[in-house]
């Protein structure tokens, strides 16, 4: 896809991009996977500079769960509604903490990425660690769910 980007090496991303992964990597360190042990940070920067960021937490009925990038969304819905987001970064890293693996963002929450674009009305750049082992930079959520479901498909 035109719209995505791939690096071969963290090093070769943009500073920007580079920091965000690592208070991602951050965050993940501060998650609550004692199931799956696979841990997940988020982290987004806003139009003001504010960083934020999230981790997943598990519960026992799995369901119940949320992933780290629903978790940094609904955190910046609540404590900074006026704000937008520009970029976001995710990585995963297994019990260990010791090297991150691939993991990209699942379909729930590229739906909720892709809202929250629909919602400040402008696109945020996400970064993610794919399976191939490359980085992945993508201009938009949108991009990543391009048959996302949108506020105009629900009937007034």
């Amino acid at each position: 896809m035109k719209n995505i980007q791939t690096f071969k090496h963290l090093d070769d991303l943009d500073t920007e991009s580079k920091y965000l992964v690592h208070k991602a990597k951050d965050a993940a360190h501060i998650a609550y996977a004692p199931y799956s042990k696979f841990h997940v940070g988020a982290a987004v920067i806003l139009d003001d500079g504010t960083l934020v960021t999230g981790s997943n937490q598990e519960n026992s009925s799995y369901p119940l769960s949320m992933c780290a990038e629903r978790v940094v969304l609904y955190t910046v819905a609540t404590q900074y509604p006026a704000r937008k987001i520009m970029k976001m970064a995710v990585v995963a890293h297994r019990k260990n903490h010791k090297e991150l693996v691939p993991a990209t963002s699942c379909g729930a929450c590229r739906q909720v990425m892709s809202e929250f674009e629909e919602r400040q009305e402008q696109a945020f750049e996400v970064v993610m660690h794919s399976a191939s082992d490359e980085w992945l930079k993508c201009t938009s959520a949108q991009d990543m769910l391009p048959y996302a479901f949108k506020r105009n498909n629900l009937i007034d």
